[in-house]
């Protein structure tokens, strides 16, 4: 027996632990209680008429680096229906923000084959497009036996995941070959999926690049910018477990000589906020939480922002942005949305997951890389001591945000091909209505 059949018997026979792990999930706030059929492959929307283009990212960071595309494609192909599936919390409540008009959110079904097939039954798809490098097993196979035309969008593998794939060469060469067309971020990603097995691989470029700006509502950033004032202040965005304790240590060695320094603290994950701030003012900072209301106050040390989809207004209103996810060896976060918005970027050592666009700000001197709290303090506080390099450094990653241009275009023109097949495969299928319900199918 292979391995992805070993897996799709597990998976079936695994359905009572399944469940468990969903209301696991549900008792931690990390999964959606009004919404859980979703994710046992029950949809929650009819299906529109006519052609319908499925585009599945992942988290927070694939759904952002693919709002461009689902953009562009809502504005140029109107007669085609496009769902979008993401996998957490935070990315629904971004997805139901963003989506554009007519758009359709559901959550991707959990791995099991019969919740896959439901979702499939429902959804009938002309088209898949994958973001980035979630490869579920149930999902990529049942997508191929139906004959849906599938595209990696955005592709990327690191090198963690590189080194582990390599030792399951088979497993990832047969989930590869699902895809019709795999689309490189970078070239490494390109030869990476070539030496894994994968078929039609082209590099189009970082769909990142092509993102829109980070929105922020104006009269939030006005309220915002006056209870901030004239405070020295900085922002660490995007942070996750261990991060938060070497933030406020750094606000502690940089306050002496810096009357009023405010440092702002947006975690990754909202849900943690409160426990971020028991955290803080255990350890002896005066803490404001944005969801409980509570406002900056002139005494006032950390400020946590544990609110969704409003790290744009944080970046408009602070000169220097720390990038969490990179003190530990998570892989970092998107270094473009601050450039973009003009802020000056520090970062620790572990960025693998966005290691091209690193290696663009290190070229053009735009960004510096911290190992700690000593550090951070160190590089921040020059930051905010000296305007002029400040505003060099600013300049500079913002250079390096705006250099590339026409990604978007590329990657339409490669999947362009695809896209034209998605109006007659609905016509062939005779697609003249909504779906059936498929709800009470196991």
């Amino acid at each position: 027996m292979t391995a992805l059949a070993v897996y799709r018997v597990a998976t079936a026979l695994g359905a009572p632990l399944i469940e468990a792990w969903l209301r696991r999930r549900r008792r931690q706030g990390r999964e959606d209680p009004g919404r859980a059929g979703e994710r046992a492959g029950i949809a929650s929307a009819p299906r529109p008429h006519g052609p319908l283009v499925w585009i599945h990212a992942a988290s927070v960071g694939e759904s952002l680096s693919v709002l461009c595309l689902i953009e562009k494609l809502a504005a140029e192909r109107p007669d085609i229906a496009l769902l979008v599936t993401t996998g957490t919390v935070t990315s629904a409540g971004l997805m139901a923000e963003r989506l554009p008009a007519g758009a359709i959110h559901q959550y991707v079904p959990v791995d099991r084959l019969s919740w896959v097939r439901r979702f499939l039954d429902h959804w009938r798809p002309d088209l898949a497009l994958w973001v980035e490098s979630e490869f579920w097993p149930n999902l990529l196979c049942e997508i191929r036996a139906r004959r849906i035309p599938l595209a990696l969008v955005n592709a990327r593998i690191s090198q963690r995941s590189y080194d582990g794939w390599k030792r399951w060469k088979r497993v990832i060469a047969e989930l590869l070959a699902c895809f019709d067309l795999c689309l490189a971020q970078s070239p490494a990603d390109r030869d990476k999926l070539i030496g894994l097995g994968a078929r039609n691989v082209r590099f189009a470029g970082n769909l990142k690049f092509a993102a829109d700006i980070l929105p922020a509502d104006a009269g939030a950033l006005g309220a915002l910018k006056a209870a901030l004032g004239g405070r020295p202040r900085w922002l660490a965005a995007s942070t996750h477990p261990g991060e938060e304790a070497a933030v406020a240590e750094a606000h502690r060695l940089l306050k002496p000589g810096r009357p009023g320094l405010l440092t702002l603290i947006v975690p990754r994950h909202p849900a943690r906020g409160p426990a971020i701030a028991a955290m803080l003012r255990e350890g002896g900072l005066n803490t404001a939480l944005r969801s409980a209301g509570e406002a900056i106050a002139h005494a006032t040390d950390i400020y946590v922002a544990d609110t969704v989809g409003e790290l744009g207004l944080f970046y408009r209103a602070t000169p220097v942005a720390f990038i969490g996810g990179s003190l530990v060896p998570h892989g970092g976060q998107n270094l473009l949305e601050p450039a973009r918005l003009g802020c000056a970027l520090l970062y620790g050592p572990h960025m693998f997951n966005f290691q091209p666009i690193v290696d663009d700000m290190r070229r053009a001197k735009a960004a510096a890389t911290v190992e700690g709290a000593a550090a951070l303090a160190r590089e921040a506080g020059a930051l905010l001591d000296d305007p002029a390099l400040l505003a060099s450094r600013a300049a500079a990653a913002s250079g390096v945000a705006e250099a590339q241009s026409g990604i978007l275009e590329a990657v339409m023109d490669e999947i362009a091909p695809l896209l034209a097949r998605a109006a007659p495969r609905a016509e062939s299928r005779g697609d003249d209505g909504p779906a059936p319900d498929h709800a009470a199918r196991a």
